[in-house]
């Protein structure tokens, strides 16, 4: 059983077009029946349209093994309450359809998603909202977000800086959250009953943002290659013995070789 991501690991960073090997394993793994969800922490699209996206392209995913974090957004901030949300314009449109109301002057909550430009002002704006005590919540706790053959902070990263200026907690939404991880457990268990962390491998192109995370619950993390990293030595060898993936690989057509 399997958990997989999708930007880095089953569609290439930059053009978006599947990696090599991804629609044959997508393939492999509905006409084995072997269960699985696609976990992904995009944010610039709906849900049912980033979804769609996936399936144009040949990655034949059902809409019962997907999740994003959108799809459990409401579980951290109410449709109530008022947003100071940062992240691609995109994003924010995608949060005004959702009922959600924009605010940046009192905001009940700090909300970050991906980003490669954010702006001095953008980060002041940010903190004083913070000290004054509005939530600071993470749509995902990324890394590193890769664009254009370039490396950015990702939102893991501006999470922890905010959280250092400020010293007051954040929550994450997506990935690597317990609770997404869960409601992903719970959408497994309508394919296969009784199914456990421990029953469960999860693949990834982030060590941090990903794997260490899941493998912390007893999920096995196969790292691929083929996103984030250009390869091993970038990561492996900053992580400790308990952090490292069970496998790694070149990408997903070597997973599928592996079955």
């Amino acid at each position: 059983m399997f958990f997989i991501d999708v930007q880095g690991t089953l569609i290439e960073d930059n053009s978006k077009q599947p990696i090599r090997g991804a629609v044959a394993f997508i393939d492999h793994l509905n006409t084995s029946n072997i269960p699985y969800m696609v976990i992904t922490n995009s944010t610039k699209y709906p849900s049912d349209e980033f979804l769609a996206y996936l399936n144009s392209i040949g990655l034949a995913i059902p809409k019962d093994h997907y999740l994003d974090p959108l799809m459990v957004l409401e579980r951290h901030i109410a449709s109530n309450e008022k947003v100071a949300a940062y992240g691609s314009k995109s994003f924010l449109d995608v949060l005004v359809s959702m009922g959600y109301t924009l605010d940046y002057t009192q905001p009940d909550a700090v909300l970050i998603a991906i980003k490669e430009d954010f702006s001095s002002h953008e980060y002041a704006q940010m903190i004083e909202f913070i000290l004054s005590g509005a939530r600071l919540i993470g749509m995902h706790e990324t890394s590193l977000y890769a664009k254009n053959n370039k490396r950015y902070p990702g939102v893991g990263a501006v999470l922890k800086m905010l959280e250092f200026a400020t010293s007051c907690p954040y929550t994450v939404v997506g990935k690597p959250s317990k609770t997404f991880f869960d409601e992903a457990l719970i959408r497994m268990s309508k394919q296969h009953e009784n199914v456990r962390f421990e029953d469960i491998t999860i693949i990834s192109d982030d060590m941090s943002g990903d794997l260490i995370g899941a493998q912390e619950l007893g999920m096995k993390g196969l790292f691929v290659l083929s996103g984030k990293y250009r390869n091993r030595d970038e990561i492996l060898p900053k992580l400790s013995l308990n952090e490292q993936p069970y496998a790694v690989y070149e990408d997903m057509q070597e997973v599928l070789e592996s079955l």
